[in-house]
């Protein structure tokens, strides 16, 4: 069965900055030492790039993908700077250029420090990996027919996938 919208497809992958894999380096994460990922094509659930690279493919094949920054998670934006209270971070120790999560109203960011101050930090909003053109390996482990529920719903269920 090929991948195409609406199916579910489990897989595991190895990301890597595309200039990194180039030179040979390590990935810097990869879903090889735990359970595939599961998503439901065409609704949002991954990059656009890597979701389009999929389509056409079938479980038990592997591919190579490079992905644009601008088709992974975008380009840095510019002004996507704040500042926040120190007390937020618990007794994390902060140091310029690393990266934590963030509870915010919205739920968990990940988050780039820029600068630590006595009571106040101002971090980077931009996702950790924009604008960045990454390399992807791919391995289709199942393509699978979605569920009503899991279409109603936009996400895969079940194994790999959303626990309600």
């Amino acid at each position: 069965m090929k991948i195409e919208k609406d199916r579910v497809v489990r897989f595991h992958y190895s990301v890597n900055e595309r200039a990194a894999h180039e030179a040979g380096e390590t990935a810097i994460e990869t879903s090889k030492d735990r359970d595939p990922l599961a998503i439901l094509i065409g609704h949002g659930n991954i990059i656009p790039g890597l979701e389009k690279a999929m389509e056409g493919h079938e479980a038990g094949e592997s591919f190579g993908v490079d992905v644009a920054a601008v088709d992974a998670y975008g380009e840095v934006k510019e002004g996507l700077s704040q500042r926040v209270p120190k007390k937020h971070f618990g007794n994390q120790r902060l140091a310029p250029g690393m990266q934590v999560v963030l509870n915010t109203n919205f739920g968990p960011r990940a988050v780039t420090i820029q600068k630590v101050g006595m009571s106040v930090v101002d971090v980077d909003l931009n996702h950790p990996m924009a604008g960045k053109d990454l390399h992807f390996d791919v391995e289709i482990v199942e393509v699978r027919e979605a569920s009503a529920e899991e279409l109603e719903h936009g996400h895969v269920h079940g194994d790999g996938g959303h626990h309600h």
